[in-house]
């Protein structure tokens, strides 16, 4: 049967049921003829109507075989135009062979109706015969490497050598699949370089590799996109975790990127969209991430910060997404009650009214296959709050996170607003230590729906300032880090059967001393970001202490100061911290930050956002033995960065 019968079948299915239905789809057709070579980028756009206002939504799953369906792209509002709704293009593409179902729903959430349609594509394997072939893609620095099939019980991994030069670590493992070809994206490669790309299969200690190498050599990088550069100020040496050669870096006014340790770039990716502006929260095993990134919202339909979030994978291909909108009414329907659309608030806004923003900052994979990811909401207080002499309602910004399921589904939501009660909660009346304050549009804050309409001040109190989670396996709750309390706090999640309380603060004015064993005149971590716990037997913790507060004008502060990176011992049963490491790093970094220990016993810091020199810093450092102390020993300048990891590869994360 041809692709065109299948696809006037499915419609005629679901359309002979809804002749009579509000919303109705019209068409729903991929931009080429199946079947198509495995890795092939297919674009599908709908249209329907809808008798409704609207707006008409549309949602993207895809199920494999007779396997379960997947949503890949949750439901966002389509064009309107001419008394048609067209979809937002979904852009699809896999690398296993075989039978695909693809779906779109169109919901009017308004009227709750819907109308479903889906068609079959078929993907063809590119290796044949047992031949093995590598095919470019869309990213000139990424490669297809498609393998014949391997026995059942072994795995396979790519190996890539530059011609004449030095290996790139091997892919992590992918297991064969009885009759299937193995597909397996091959990246770290540098630009117009040749290659040769081999494959292994590896049966219990037996490594058996592929008999014919393929040449590869990948594309120039593309001149529409300024690369940032790097300068090495300190080169790796000996002391050096001699394994992870790969910085990744999360650019904030360029493009996603990993270099090698003398800074050349070995890939990149470009987000999507007008308005392009990304964050990796978090590479993943395998060759995936997490990011973040921006987009219109669904109502007012204005370009806002973190709209979306997204897994790709190192072609760029979009695995999974989720977006405020559809959020929001998630978390409505779970009459969560700060988590409303901006959009549709009355005004003049009164007190007591809220609305999810956007994503921001961090998002967190948990062992269980489930993601946790940090929200920002605007919250009416009334005048006087947090200090405020304007006589007017004040706007605060709060935060909160989400647990979303495999298919970005809310399960369970922590709101910074319903713990606001003071100690042992987090405290309304206590302002941001600095007194942050954000302005509609400034660069750092999240987008301002509420602040400056009628009766509300023009500026929003920016309170907690959320920049980092991490999931505590030893208890299963979370640790949040809240840039402008100057604290770290911990979430009672119990792994969602927890109660969302507040269960300690640390930091400055929190519930935990300090054992100040070398007499530092500010031994507390301020405006901190990434902290994350190293080892939980021990309870060692890393944090990246930008020191905003610490170099601050006294009385506040001291008056000056660099950036430190931290490694703290946390007793949660005595509520002590002790100094493992308090490592000043030469540069204050007045934002951003990355901290992590490292195998060989080494740390990775990364002052982020250094403004004397519009530079970010990936540094490693070698602790002394015996002091808080430590020495230098790599330094890589940079462009400004959110966050970076040294790693192995591309396919092997740190562990987080």
């Amino acid at each position: 049967m041809t692709y065109p019968s299948r696809l006037f079948v499915a419609l005629a299915a679901f359309g002979a049921s809804s002749l009579h239905a509000t919303v109705s789809i019209t068409s729903f057709a991929p931009s080429v003829s199946s079947p198509r070579p495995l890795g092939t980028q297919v674009t599908w756009t709908p249209t329907a109507t809808d008798s409704n206002s609207g707006p008409l939504t549309f949602q993207y799953s895809v199920s494999y075989g007779n396997g379960a369906s997947s949503i890949v792209r949750d439901y966002y509002p389509g064009s309107l135009a001419a008394g048609a709704w067209t979809g937002p293009a979904f852009v699809w593409q896999e690398i296993t062979e075989g039978a695909y179902r693809v779906q779109v729903i169109a919901k009017d959430f308004q009227s709750g109706e819907t109308a479903t349609a889906s068609a079959v594509f078929t993907l063809q394997p590119v290796s044949a015969g047992g031949s093995f072939v590598v095919s470019p893609t869309a990213n000139p620095l990424v490669a297809l490497a498609s393998a014949p099939p391997c026995p059942s019980g072994s795995s396979i991994r790519l190996t890539i050598r530059k011609v004449g030069g030095q290996a790139v670590e091997p892919s992590s493992l992918l297991a064969c699949r009885p009759n299937l070809t193995s597909n397996i994206f091959a990246a770290g490669m540098y630009p117009s370089t040749a290659y040769a790309i081999n494959y292994e299969v590896v049966t219990g200690s037996t490594v058996t590799k592929g008999p014919n190498p393929v040449t590869f050599t990948t594309g120039p990088l593309p001149s529409s996109i300024a690369f940032p550069t790097s300068t090495v100020v300190v080169p790796f040496g000996s002391q050096d975790e001699q394994t992870d050669y790969t910085v990744l870096h999360s650019y904030l006014a360029f493009v996603l990127a990993a270099t090698d340790r003398l800074g050349n770039i070995n890939w990149y990716y470009a987000a999507p969209g007008a308005t392009p502006t990304s964050l990796i929260t978090r590479p993943l095993p395998g060759g995936y991430m997490l990011t973040i990134q921006s987009g219109n919202a669904w109502n007012p339909n204005i370009s806002a910060n973190g709209q979306f979030l997204r897994k790709i994978d190192l072609s760029g291909n979009i695995i999974r997404e989720t977006n405020v909108g559809v959020l929001q009414r998630q978390l409505l329907a779970m009459h969560a009650t700060d988590f409303g659309v901006c959009g549709t608030v009355p005004l003049p806004a009164a007190i007591g009214s809220a609305c999810l923003s956007g994503i921001h900052h961090d998002a967190v994979p948990l062992p269980n296959g489930y993601t946790i990811v940090n929200v920002a909401m605007e919250k009416i207080f009334p005048p006087g709050t947090q200090g405020d002499t304007t006589g007017l309602n004040v706007d605060i910004m709060g935060d909160g996170f989400l647990v979303l399921d495999q298919n970005y589904q809310v399960l369970w939501y922590f709101d910074t607003f319903q713990h606001d009660g003071g100690a042992p909660q987090l405290d309304i009346n206590r302002p941001a230590v600095l007194g942050e304050k954000c302005a509609p549009g400034q660069p750092g804050c999240e987008t301002l729906f509420l602040a400056g309409t009628p009766g509300v001040t023009t500026l929003a109190n920016d309170w907690l300032h959320q920049n980092s989670l991490y999931y505590d396996p030893a208890n299963g709750d979370v640790i949040v880090s809240s840039r402008h309390q100057d604290w770290l706090y911990k979430v009672d999640y119990n792994n969602g059967m927890g109660t969302g309380n507040v269960l300690w603060r640390m930091g400055l004015d929190g519930d935990f001393t300090f054992e100040n064993i070398d007499n530092d005149p500010y031994p507390w971590f301020s405006h901190q970001h990434d902290a994350e716990i190293y080892n939980t037997s021990t309870g060692e913790l890393t944090v990246f202490d930008d020191g905003n507060t610490r170099v601050a004008p006294p009385p506040i502060g001291l008056g000056s100061g660099n950036s430190r990176g931290m490694s703290l011992t946390v007793d949660e049963t005595n509520m002590t911290v002790t100094p493992l490491l308090s490592q000043d790093l030469g540069y204050y970094s007045f934002a951003l930050g990355s901290a992590r220990a490292m195998g060989n016993g080494n740390y990775f810091f990364q002052p982020g956002d250094v403004t004397t020199t519009n530079s970010s810093y990936a540094m490693e450092v070698l602790p002394t033995a015996g002091t808080v102390n430590g020495t230098i020993v790599y330094n890589l300048q940079s462009a400004v960065s959110y966050r970076a990891w040294l790693m192995p590869s591309l396919y092997v994360p740190p562990p987080f």
